[in-house]
């Protein structure tokens, strides 16, 4: 059983609500002073304080009348979830209205109430909504070069991957592309790699190197690179939906997934796994977009807020990246998962098996870069630091 906080338990799917009688009050509070302004009070320890609740609402009701611009900005995941994965969303909700000197009011839509991933992106594209947070994994589908990421062991391991997404050479390459696709790129989040995770009674020890998956039945989401890369490794790649996956798991109908340690977490997989190995193969990243043509209607002033706020809520989630960690491998240790770090020999193993060397990869560097020295360019840049430090201690 997990420890659970005064306040909030973590349940499937990252629905953090809180105890009796404890929700019975939070729930009153969203009846009353609506579902944003709840989770705030909660969060902020004020739930039970009538006179600090009735000036939070105060506060946001002022605010939204006083803005030029209401804008929804919609994520997949709980307020609450920036203690185990640090998307950061009330931060930037905070951050777009303070930089802004009030022209924005910002309507938070989180825990997936307007839709998780392509959905979420989908809104955004078609103008919608004005934001969204998503995966960079499902922005692929509609912005292809994003995917260049989840080509293995060359932008995996999180400094790496800064390094890469705050580059002139992405930003050259890949931006342009995506906002010819309708997307504003705002703000990127890093959480950490993928790893590799197996169910309770496949192994009786953690995966070491990609023998210990040949042949097995491994959830892959509709990206085909990442289909590619278990194939490669010697899995059997199975297509599952994402809200289909914790059952699959238990039924046998998938073996393994990959997401990062902080995303099994916050969506309730610490029944289901007995291992996860740490092989830092491909980013699990998530992603800030606006449509594109809304935010070029903005006045000067208030792009330039929308990217000010937009890069400290970068460097607020590059901070919070080793705590989120750390609190959440600490739970699922805590709930008799084990946690595995291959050595330098085993990850050698996996690099050989499916890294980006490999000349199978040759014809989608040059697909997604638009050549192989565009991509050689993305590759070196990965080395250089531009100003932004997260932590790779994985």
């Amino acid at each position: 059983m997990l420890r659970q906080s005064r306040l909030f338990t973590r349940t499937s799917g990252d629905n953090a609500e809180p105890q009796r009688p404890e929700r019975r009050h939070f729930l009153n509070m969203v009846g009353r002073y609506g579902f944003t302004t709840a989770l705030i009070g909660a969060l902020g320890g004020s739930l039970f304080s009538e006179s600090a609740m009735a000036a939070i609402s105060q506060e946001e009701a002022e605010r939204e009348k006083a803005a030029d611009t209401v804008l929804v900005m919609a994520t997949g995941y709980r307020l609450g979830a920036s203690r185990a994965y640090p998307i950061m969303q009330l931060n930037f909700k905070e951050n777009l209205q303070n930089f802004s000197r009030g022209k924005l009011y910002v309507r938070l839509q989180p825990g997936g109430q307007l839709g998780a991933g392509g959905a979420l992106i989908t809104k955004v594209q078609n103008g919608t909504i004005a934001m969204a947070q998503h995966s960079m994994s499902n922005l692929s589908a509609f912005a292809p070069e994003v995917d260049l990421i989840n080509i293995p062991y060359w932008c995996g391991e999180n400094q790496h991957l800064i390094n890469l997404v705050t580059s002139d050479t992405w930003k050259d390459v890949v931006h342009g592309k995506v906002e010819d696709r309708g997307f504003k790129v705002l703000s990127y989040v890093c959480i950490d790699p993928r790893t590799v995770a197996v169910r309770k009674g496949l192994l009786d020890h953690p995966v070491r190197t990609p023998d210990d998956i040949r042949g097995i039945k491994f959830r892959v989401p509709s990206s085909q690179i990442l289909q590619k890369v278990y194939k490669l490794a010697g899995a059997n790649p199975t297509p599952v939906a994402w809200g289909e996956t914790s059952s699959a798991m238990k039924q046998g109908v998938a073996d393994a997934l990959d997401p990062s340690v902080q995303a099994l977490f916050v969506y309730g997989f610490t029944d289901v796994l007995a291992s996860i190995s740490t092989i830092q193969s491909v980013p699990d990243a998530q992603v800030y977009t606006c449509n594109k043509q809304w935010f070029d209607a903005r006045p000067k002033d208030v792009q330039d807020a929308i990217m000010r706020a937009s890069d400290v809520t970068f460097r607020e989630n590059l901070a919070k990246v080793p705590a989120a960690r750390a609190y959440a491998y600490y739970e699922m240790r805590h709930a008799g998962i084990d946690i595995y770090s291959p050595t330098e020999d085993e990850v050698a193993q996996w690099k050989a098996k499916c890294g980006h060397q490999l000349e199978t990869w040759n014809d989608l560097k040059v697909q997604l870069a638009g050549s192989m020295d565009n991509f050689n360019a993305l590759l070196e840049a990965t080395g250089v630091s531009n100003g932004y430090h997260v932590d790779s201690n994985v």
